[in-house]
């Protein structure tokens, strides 16, 4: 095809361009897909205003967005899964799939994954984009592209429930209610978690946790995890079995720590400081399985089928709509949280 792949490029800190990309061809096991929504990671915030996420720098121009969704616009020669027309939601992440952690279905640890919008690979917040075939998923005509987006972060939620352990008559406490700590809210209740708690320090986004299913919320107004860790226990009526960690910040991991029972686990999904201090004796002690969390890996599937069954509602997580071409407006709303933001979403058709 012919023609103008505007796309948002990241040249470095701040420095975020409207470009004029050509427009690629898939290859013979991929698809050229028309790119209809893209939603605003934290992760893209981050590499927009500090450059860098841990190891991963940005060293040349690269296209962000990487929670997305569009329609198949051409097929290469081998593909047969897919057709022009269909909508279909992007599993960022493509693995070797030959290396053990592939082949013993834990591909998501693959050393050699290419995933979008992480150095040096190119996102999709663009017009035009191409995509291995087989990791793209083709939407019911009743689940929305912007559902399909969200599939993304909802795949984390679903990763961190099934590492928990959620199920049914689980308790969970969750840490942090962004955009990752709400959709494990929706993920945990689908699963059958029957007591669902959640902290965040804003009292807007607590509010939203309520709306869409969790029984408790605590304002975080301090940082004494002891003292907040009784006060879960006795707003849960005990202590939850299950924690799953969100923000990244020390002193919720501290809290996450304390709060949970004794045999129970604690999930860390949120990236904060590489090196942190915890009462790591006292999870020791009390048998606190602690467990990390790296993306996704066979949860697309599962994440869709909890939409297109109704298991789960994610539309009131999008509270911000914009078009490609307002890509500056809506970082600063990402980045801000100004207007209550939760899901930022993208339109680029």
């Amino acid at each position: 095809m012919s023609g103008n792949n505007i796309s948002a490029v990241l040249y470095g800190k701040n420095d975020l361009r409207l470009e004029k990309y050509p427009v690629p061809e898939p290859g013979p096991d991929g698809v050229l897909i028309r790119m209809a929504q893209v939603g605003i990671c934290g992760s893209d915030v981050s590499y927009l205003t500090k450059g860098f996420i841990g190891d991963f720098v940005v060293k040349e121009p690269m296209v962000l967005g990487h929670e997305a969704a569009g329609v198949v616009a051409k097929c290469g020669k081998n593909v047969t899964t897919l057709k022009p027309g269909d909508r279909v939601a992007i599993e960022p992440g493509v693995p070797c799939r030959l290396c053990e952690f592939c082949k013993g279905g834990r591909y998501n640890l693959c050393p050699d994954v290419s995933f979008c919008a992480t150095p040096p690979v190119h996102g999709n917040l663009c017009h035009y984009y191409t995509h291995a075939a087989d990791f793209c998923y083709k939407l019911p005509d009743h689940v929305s592209l912007e559902e399909g987006a969200i599939l993304e972060p909802l795949s984390v939620g679903v990763h961190a429930c099934r590492r928990a352990g959620v199920t049914i008559g689980s308790s969970v406490l969750i840490c942090g209610a962004g955009p990752i700590g709400l959709v494990n809210v929706l993920t945990a209740k689908a699963m059958g978690a029957s007591k669902v708690c959640i902290t965040d320090i804003a009292e807007n986004r607590l509010q939203i946790a309520k709306q869409i299913g969790a029984d408790y919320t605590v304002l975080i107004k301090s940082d004494e995890a002891e003292a907040l860790a009784k006060h879960i226990k006795k707003e849960m009526g005990g202590m939850p079995d299950i924690t799953i960690e969100c923000s990244g910040a020390e002193p919720s991991i501290r809290l996450g720590i304390l709060a949970t029972k004794s045999g129970g686990v604690m999930v860390l999904v949120g990236l904060g400081p590489a090196e942190v201090k915890i009462p790591v004796v006292n999870a020791a002690v009390r048998e606190v399985d602690i467990r990390g969390i790296f993306r996704y890996a066979n949860c697309y599937p599962i994440a869709l089928d909890m939409i297109a069954t109704g298991k789960i509602n994610v539309k009131p997580l999008i509270t911000h709509r914009f078009k490609l071409e307002e890509a500056h407006q809506a970082f600063e709303i990402a980045r801000t949280g100004a207007g209550g933001a939760v899901k930022v979403m993208i339109s680029c058709d």
